[in-house]
């Protein structure tokens, strides 16, 4: 099998596992102890804790680390699951009533997590926080006061079954919020994919978790069990990503000097060490400003990033960059560091035109007319170490050495 298929192998196995893990594990543990025989009798005990257990933790993490988005979504979970508890109508099987409230709360709570998942963080106690709590806290007393006075109107927005998509009859919900949760979920994965963060797919699995807590469970303490996974889903999740924003580089997306340090960590004996520099940044930073010479930060970072030879690239400051080969000998990893080096140089960067539109127009311009093209290029440092005493700073400090006389033998070139 060729170097680049196992590559490959291993970022469809790394992709798969940041999208299951945290929240596709945890479904599936709330499915076992719904399932299996031998869990079932902790159902009740676990749901009589989890849900405030949840709420809690949510609400303090969201608090300490401004997260108002995780506790609006647990929130939500929690006032569906009272919701449930407190109108046992709504769990049984008989009578319209029961069932248009249900359908009700299933429509409204992919919504609200839609609504939730595009907030932009404003802060929880805030104005602006309370008010959106508050709202949340309102829809149930206004699904009530609705059934109460209008007892006609809900059931049939309900009972609206679209010609275009036809739907099992069978369902154990309505079309409608058959349909809510669909568009929820189409909503979560597009912006899931666009912006690949933990929180991100925390929300798609909170989704699955919800849908299956409205499932027709003969013990309803099921139903509970579910949401309370949900909103644990989400805690997780917001954890993982916090972590994740520690130690990753806001402007590049790489790993941080945090990440770099961990990983020297967990070296063995046998690696190399790549210091990478772009060539003349400042000159090019004083002439095009700070927000173009961002735009070149992010253009290297992203070439780095698909280093080959079993690489990691990091963000090491300013215009340095590093790249770790774990068990990989110096003469293994040049030719990699040689290839990046000619991609960063043959790729250029194109300056944007000041009369450039913020949307792509239908016709696209000539070349000429769409931006001035400068060359971009890169000097490579790497190095090993000599024997199992030789220490990672020195190893480092090595690399350092190696990039100064490749900028010393007139830049763009690789030197170990």
């Amino acid at each position: 099998m060729g170097e680049g298929v196992q590559m490959g192998l291993k970022a469809t196995f790394r992709s798969f596992l940041w999208f299951f893990l945290p929240g596709g594990l945890l479904f599936c543990l709330g499915l076992a102890f719904a399932l299996v025989a031998r869990l079932q009798p902790l159902v009740p005990g676990i749901a009589a804790i989890a849900p405030y257990a949840v709420l809690a933790v949510a609400t303090l993490l969201g608090w300490r680390f401004n997260r108002s988005r995780l506790v609006y979504g647990v929130a939500v979970l929690f006032l569906a699951d009272l919701f449930l508890a407190g109108f046992p109508v709504v769990t049984s099987a008989s009578g319209s009533t029961g069932r248009n409230v249900l359908n009700c709360l299933a429509t409204l709570l992919p919504l609200n997590l839609a609504v939730i998942f595009l907030f932009r963080e404003r802060g929880l106690v805030t104005a602006r926080g309370l008010w959106r709590l508050a709202l949340l806290a309102l829809q149930p007393l206004a699904v009530f006061l609705v059934f109460r006075h209008r007892p006609d109107l809900l059931p049939r927005l309900l009972a609206w079954q679209p010609e275009w998509l036809p739907l099992p009859a069978a369902l154990p919900l309505a079309q409608v919020p058959v349909l809510a949760f669909l568009a929820t979920l189409v909503l979560f994965l597009g912006m899931a994919l666009t912006r690949r963060r933990v929180l991100d797919y925390g929300f798609i699995w909170a989704l699955a978790a919800a849908f299956t807590a409205l499932l027709p469970w003969q013990n309803p303490r099921h139903a509970t069990l579910f949401f309370a996974v949900a909103g644990l889903i989400l805690v997780i999740s917001a954890v993982e990503e916090a972590y994740a924003m520690a130690f990753k580089d806001e402007l590049t997306g790489l790993p941080g000097r945090r990440a770099l340090n961990e990983d020297l960590l967990k070296l063995g004996g046998r690696y190399t060490v790549a210091m990478v520099d772009i060539d003349f940044f400042k000159k090019f930073n004083d002439k095009y400003g700070h927000d173009v010479g961002d735009q070149v930060l992010r253009m290297v970072a992203t070439t780095l990033a698909r280093v080959t030879g079993g690489g990691r690239a990091y963000r090491y400051g300013g215009e340095e960059f590093t790249i770790l080969f774990p068990g990989k000998a110096l003469d293994d990893a040049l030719p990699h560091l040689e290839s990046l080096r000619q991609t960063i140089q043959a790729a250029g960067f194109t300056l944007r035109g000041q009369g450039r539109p913020s949307k792509k127009p239908k016709k696209t311009r000539s070349a000429s007319k769409e931006g001035k093209r400068v060359g971009i290029t890169v000097s490579i440092g790497a190095a090993a170490p000599r024997d199992r005493q030789e220490k990672q700073p020195q190893v480092i400090k090595a690399a350092d050495k190696a990039l100064y006389q490749a900028k010393k033998r007139g830049r763009n070139q690789v030197a170990g």
